[in-house]
């Protein structure tokens, strides 16, 4: 976990400065692929993937050493061409994987956050879920396993291969001549965000767009039918809490409430989205049935909670890093307090994107707390051997948002897209 903590301080900023880049060049021709709200979750979003995957906080169901260990049967040199056959192996195995969160209803709530952007934009790339908490991926890297590529690689590899994917999330590059049969390029991405009958559920390669070829999912960007982004039960909040579980709690209810004693088994393993006739009729979600006439998502926010919430974002960034800098020196204990400082901060002040009553008196509650908790005197001597200015700075960030409360004007929702 140090590792990729370390390679995360790397690659985090790299990601916030090219998606500054596209929103200049956005602004500068005249066609802007962000919007202000939309792209704070990202964000936010973003940042509680890095928490829970530093922390490590997933249950491997299978471990790729074990299968090494038990079924390789060949020994491939050390050279370039094992480090290919292993990327080659990861992307298979992504294929697959991807295929499954987009086929089957309980793995797709560890999905749903990646298309839950009604924009499409660098920003919704860094949407990825909290909520993929088993780990299963070492079955689709059997191949890999029977070739004796070390476990190693593999995890060198796999960063690589994930933050590989991050660029062709842009609607400001084309088609790309001949390597539109090669890799997996903007173009043929957009189509797989798009909620479009037409392309719903379409390339799921993650870099070597052959997988679809192959296998029968890959799908054109078509002049003539543009795409349209988001999901088809739109998650109608900014808070990627309620995002990560929200499909989740769906199935536990219609599960639970379901009269259909059949279905109450069936419902886990169905196609993404079916629900027992009965849960239809008597609870309808709202879905997107006529994709031309979808509303976005949107809240009436005043100017100071833009402001107020691009703070926040800075603040919760500032926290990270000192995580990740740290991440060596910090014990277990240290790593959680931090992260759990930088969830619920998220969860409050995307919360009042959202407009929720609740969400001032929530801030309220957990500035006075943590105002509380830093000021004791323990935390001074434990600071001493980390960084003492950043306890500074914690003290000034939550007493400034206590203060900041006073003059929030909440936001009203005004849209929540197209119903049944």
């Amino acid at each position: 976990m140090e590792a990729y903590a370390n390679a995360l301080l790397i690659a985090v900023p790299l990601f916030m400065f090219l998606i500054t880049i596209e929103i200049i060049y956005g602004h500068y021709v005249g066609k802007q692929t962000h919007t202000f709200m939309d792209t704070i979750s990202s964000l936010t979003s973003g940042i509680t993937n890095v928490i829970k995957d530093s922390l490590g906080l997933i249950i491997i169901l299978v471990s790729y050493p074990y299968l090494v260990e038990k079924i390789s049967i060949i020994s491939l040199p050390n050279n370039f061409f094992l480090w290919f056959i292993a990327f080659i192996c990861i992307d298979f195995a992504q294929y697959w994987i991807h295929r499954l969160n987009h086929k089957i209803n309980f793995f797709w709530n560890q999905h749903i956050i990646h298309h839950s952007s009604e924009e499409f934009n660098l920003a919704c790339a860094l949407r990825q879920s909290i909520s993929n908490l088993l780990g299963f991926t070492a079955v689709f890297l059997i191949p890999a396993a029977i070739l004796g590529v070390p476990p190693k690689i593999i995890t060198t590899l796999a960063p690589l291969h994930l933050f590989g994917q991050f660029w062709y999330h842009t609607k400001h590059i084309g088609k790309l001549g001949f390597l539109e049969y090669i890799i997996v390029t903007p173009s043929q991405h957009r189509v797989h965000h798009a909620i479009n009958p037409e392309y719903i559920d379409k390339n799921l390669a993650s870099i070597f767009c052959v997988w679809d070829r192959l296998f029968g999912t890959f799908q054109e960007e078509l002049d003539d039918v543009e795409p349209v982004y988001g999901v088809l039960k739109p998650v109608r909040t900014w808070n990627p809490f309620w995002i990560n579980f929200q499909h989740l709690w769906r199935l536990i209810t219609d599960a639970f409430y379901t009269r259909d004693w059949k279905a109450k088994f069936l419902i886990w393993f169905k196609p993404t989205g079916w629900r027992p006739d009965d849960m239809k009729k008597r609870f309808p979600i709202p879905t997107i049935n006529d994709v031309k006439s979808q509303v976005k998502y949107s809240v009436n926010t005043t100017l100071e909670v833009k402001i107020w919430a691009f703070i926040q974002l800075l603040a919760v960034n500032i926290f990270l890093f000192f995580l990740l800098y740290n991440y060596s020196e910090l014990d277990i204990n240290h790593r959680f307090w931090i992260a759990s400082i930088i969830m619920i901060t998220i969860f409050g002040y995307t919360s009042i994107m959202d407009g929720h009553k609740w969400a001032n008196r929530f801030e309220f509650v957990r500035c006075s707390l943590a105002l509380i908790y830093f000021n004791l005197p323990f935390q001074f001597e434990f600071y001493s051997f980390v960084s003492k200015p950043f306890l500074y700075f914690s003290i000034f960030y939550f007493s400034l948002t206590l203060l900041s409360l006073l003059f929030i004007r909440m936001p009203v929702k005004i849209v929540y897209g197209e119903t049944d």
